[in-house]
């Protein structure tokens, strides 16, 4: 973060709905996408980045030739701004030239509050942290809490080190005195002791929809003196991610749900890293972080295709009038654009879960699944059931109206089990980003009031 507004970032004014909907090549087609949990679309200027990746950078990363410096340096720079995104960076961060992976001075270490790793899935990342763990046992602490109101990615790798040594308690949802499903902190109090390790849970349920509160349950772990694993997937396209405020120590997210290609990242707190050993080759050193943590190294135009994000950023916050993007001469990232990009988001989407939600209260034939209300502490993934209607029934006949939505247990068969669904049909989903639009809610309520 810098004292001042990056010369990167020069505001103009905020985008209108128009100006970022043209940013999205794919929303030109007639089909409306509202199944943006399931994977945002993405900007061109990501494609763009991607592209030239491949026409003018694709070789090995750590020669002193000079494509492969440039190569080594956009996955340098990628790295960089995940932290900054997530709130990782220390203020005095700068970039070298850029180091291999393996090199005496690599890319992130020994800056900041903590490192990220990157990755294929979140689902790859978490299997790949629990494996760790199962590998990095600590004296007097064998106890693992699962939430099982997420998404299985942050739920099934931990459950499987029961055969592994670990005792394992599920923290399972609950309803609230207004009947609504919710992760409560109060149920996972008793659940707590001194031989803890690991808490998971997810930021935001992606069925339920309700933003649970990190930083609560993040500090009445610590007092246990264990660690905690948020899955921030379904949380992460919505509101700005700021680890160092919630103090958490792992914090994961897929990137191909926040505009980007199909990969994720998932942050440590240096402490936590201390504690365990990558699974990369032998001669890796264990402080060669991400490298000793990145199998195969990482997805190098994937990369670029991250750092092409941040000028997404900078135009919704207003640094550009209208797409396509100018490329910066060199990025340098400052927070606050990225946390004016999102409350950007926020101020579209609003509008837009308030609407749904209210067509939805106002139906007698339908049950919303989740907080029945549109305030800022839920995202816009909106779920309900039919009183007599399949969810199947209900969003096949949608899709084959060109309306982009989907039903069922969305990976969260726990969950959908806990509150008497079955997994197999499970909820009708909606879920809008900043990109939706009014009249993208007209013509789904218009296909609803026929369906339904």
């Amino acid at each position: 973060m810098s004292s001042s507004l990056s010369p990167v970032f020069a505001p103009i004014r905020v985008p209108t709905i128009a100006e970022i909907r043209s940013a999205f090549p794919a929303l030109t087609a007639p089909t409306l996408f509202l199944d943006n949990a399931g994977g945002s679309q993405v900007p061109s200027v990501v494609i763009e980045r991607i592209r030239e990746y491949f026409l003018n950078s694709y070789v090995q990363l750590g020669a002193d030739y000079a494509v492969s410096r440039e190569a080594t340096a956009t996955v340098a720079r990628a790295h960089e701004f995940i932290k900054c995104l997530v709130n990782a960076s220390d203020p005095s961060d700068s970039l070298a030239p850029g180091h291999a992976p393996g090199t005496a001075q690599n890319w992130t270490q020994g800056r900041g509050i903590g490192e990220v790793v990157l990755g294929p899935s979140t689902t790859a990342l978490c299997n790949l942290l629990a494996n760790t763990y199962a590998e990095s046992p600590r004296p007097g602490r064998d106890e693992i809490i699962v939430s099982t109101a997420g998404h299985e990615s942050n739920v099934g790798p931990w459950m499987r080190l029961v055969s592994r040594g670990y005792t394992v308690k599920p923290w399972p949802a609950t309803r609230a005195a207004d009947g609504t499903w919710e992760i409560s902190i109060d149920t996972l109090r008793p659940l707590l002791s001194g031989r803890t390790v690991l808490v998971t849970f997810p930021h935001v349920s992606n069925i339920l929809g309700e933003i649970v509160d990190v930083k609560a349950i993040t500090a009445l772990v610590h007092q246990h003196g264990g660690r905690v694993v948020v899955d921030g997937v379904a949380f992460a396209p919505h509101r700005m991610i700021d680890v160092a405020d919630w103090g958490v120590d792992w914090y994961v997210y897929s990137t191909y749900k926040v505009f980007g290609p199909h990969m994720a990242a998932l942050f440590g707190r240096r402490e936590a890293f201390a504690e365990i050993t990558g699974p990369n080759h032998y001669f890796i050193d264990k402080s060669d972080i991400p490298y000793k943590f990145e199998l195969g190294g990482v997805s190098h135009e994937g990369c670029a295709g991250l750092l092409a994000l941040y000028e997404y950023l900078t135009f919704l916050a207003g640094g550009v009038a209208t797409s396509p993007l100018a490329r910066p001469a060199r990025y340098e990232f400052d927070r606050r654009v990225i946390e004016r990009a999102f409350a950007v988001m926020t101020d579209h989407e609003l509008p837009l879960q308030a609407r749904l939600i209210d067509y939805l209260r106002g139906r007698g034939d339908v049950t919303i699944v989740g907080p029945a209300h549109a305030a800022a502490s839920r995202v816009p993934t909106i779920s309900f059931v039919h009183q007599s209607k399949a969810s199947a029934e209900i969003a096949r006949a949608a899709n084959a109206r060109g309306i982009g939505f989907r039903y069922g247990n969305f990976y969260s068969v726990r969950l959908c089990e806990t509150m008497g669904l079955d997994p197999r049909d499970g909820v009708v989903r909606v879920s809008l980003v900043h990109y939706n639009t009014m009249g993208e809610l007209d013509r789904l309520i218009d296909a609803l009031n026929t369906l339904l």
